[in-house]
């Protein structure tokens, strides 16, 4: 029987959050079938970011992001099922990753914290929503991230060829996809993050369409080198990360003057070199032979300036995006946690032990029942 299931992401870019429509069956095959995004307005996006980086928020503001994010994405499965014209009880579930103000499992205790109230989510849509699924990695002794991998693995492995999947959002994260051995996956640096955060300082765009102003610089080696200093990149597995590490205040203390000294678009070149180096190294680090195939999803790979810099590091890779392979770059990790909610409900782990360095395979995510109830007991079947 195959059921329908609709996937919310919302990551580290904190631009928006992407709705996505799945079927999937019950040996865990997924069919995206539509998507939708709404982005999140100017004034929610920079309160997001000042949480994710302000050492004193006050708890209000931070209840009120939370119930205000919770009806955007419950707005975001609305226009899904409007654009569709399916009914509630077409869906069996809602899975919400939520999103990210703070990501800390180095700290002592380790925690993760999203938001995004899944209970207004159920509430509005009437759908039962699974959500929370960091957090039961973490308690388990994981790093609770990247927990795509195992999506990545039945969706895009083969059996013939070594694969990696490749998800440029505001962090960069690899999945390893060897051909009978198991998966590797952990978060390798920063993707958007920083382009974004700097490409708004000097335009009135969110982010650097194409790549062009990247194209338009010149990377500073000295810069670079000095970046790839951090002891981040010389870490092995399994480690995680996001932007209240790799924020403009870190890019300032380990930049000092240098970053004065460069033209913007020089320093814009440099953080994509940054990204593609932080990859390289990643792929180098999981086998000294390079994957057969490197498809790319995320936000990134619309960055043409920096695909053809992935490639050009990556000479004996083809690098592609993930809708040569069935799934446009921005509806895979939407399409995870989908999978994940389905895995939850039907009782199944979701997290790889291997991946997060959890202590074992764990059910993840809280189930909030919704209201709706199928008019049709065929249609979740259809």
């Amino acid at each position: 029987m195959t059921q329908r299931f609709i996937g919310l992401m919302s990551g580290t870019s904190r631009d928006g959050v992407d709705a996505v429509l799945t079927e999937i069956r019950e040996d865990g095959a997924v069919t995206v079938v539509d998507h939708c995004q709404l982005d999140y307005p100017d004034d929610l996006a920079l309160e997001l970011a000042t949480a994710a980086t302000s050492e004193a928020l006050q708890y209000r503001h931070l209840g009120m992001l939370d119930a205000r994010l919770g009806m955007l994405f419950a707005r975001a499965v609305q226009t899904l099922l409007d654009q569709t014209g399916l009914a509630p009880g077409a869906i069996r579930a809602i899975g919400s990753h939520g999103q990210t103000v703070h990501h800390a499992p180095d700290a002592e205790p380790p925690f993760t914290w999203q938001i995004g109230d899944p209970f207004r989510i159920a509430e509005a849509t009437g759908i039962d929503t699974v959500a929370q699924f960091r957090p039961r990695d973490i308690a388990a002794g994981g790093e609770g991230a990247p927990l795509a991998c195992g999506f990545h693995a039945m969706q895009f492995g083969a059996p013939d060829e070594t694969r990696a999947v490749l998800n440029l959002g505001g962090i960069a994260n690899v999945t390893w996809l060897p051909p009978g051995a198991p998966v590797i996956g952990f978060d390798c640096g920063p993707a958007n993050t920083l382009m974004d955060d700097w490409n708004r300082r000097h335009h009135s765009t969110p982010f650097d369409r194409d790549g062009d102003w990247a194209r338009s610089g010149t990377p500073d080696p000295e810069l670079l080198a000095r970046l790839l200093e951090d002891p981040f990149f010389r870490r092995p597995p399994p480690k995680s990360t996001g932007p209240e590490y790799f924020s403009p205040a870190w890019l300032r203390h380990v930049a000092g003057d240098r970053l004065d000294q460069l033209r913007p678009e020089d320093l814009q070149a440099t953080l994509a070199e940054l990204t593609v180096e932080g990859v390289r190294r990643a792929l180098t680090h999981l086998d000294p032979q390079p994957p057969a195939r490197l498809l790319v999803c995320g936000g990134g790979a619309h960055n043409r300036y920096l695909m053809q810099r992935l490639a050009q590091a990556l000479p004996e890779t083809r690098v592609e995006s993930t809708e040569r392979h069935g799934i446009p770059p921005q509806q895979v990790e939407g399409a995870a946690f989908a999978w994940l909610a389905a895995r939850t409900l039907a009782g199944e782990p979701g997290n790889l032990p291997e991946v997060t360095g959890a202590r074992g395979p764990r059910v993840l995510g809280c189930i909030i029942p919704g209201h709706a109830r199928p008019t049709d007991p065929a249609d979740q079947g259809r």
